[in-house]
């Protein structure tokens, strides 16, 4: 695997920047959606934050990977949290949650080293 996650992470900052200044209304609600949905609450952003891993994850999606791993450590989840959240993934999405949690096992890395 060959994907810079930190650039991704970067790049979609950047990218998702530009198209809500020229989409403001849809974004502007999808914004406020992912604020208010991983604000602590009865579960903490830190715990949310593994929960759409584990999701992007299942549903194959890089840069929702690059995303949430980085969310994740942000919020302060260890890299044994991490890891846990992989492996339900797998368990919840099979052989191609296993190729995709290597993703993520990928993006901790270079996160990590960029922390």
């Amino acid at each position: 695997m060959n994907t810079d996650y930190p650039a991704l992470h970067r790049h979609l900052v950047t990218t998702i920047g530009e198209l809500a200044n020229e989409l403001p209304g849809p974004l502007r609600g999808y914004l406020q959606l992912h604020t208010e949905a991983t604000a602590d609450g009865a579960l903490s952003t830190k715990v949310k934050e593994l929960i759409a891993l584990s999701i992007s994850i299942c549903v194959h999606c890089d840069g929702c990977i690059a995303y949430h791993t980085h969310d994740a450590l942000h919020a302060g989840a260890t890299r044994a949290e991490v890891l846990e959240a992989i492996g339900v993934a797998i368990m919840m999405g099979g052989g191609p949650a296993v190729v995709y949690g290597a993703k993520a096992y990928e993006a901790l890395g270079q996160f990590e080293q960029h922390t």
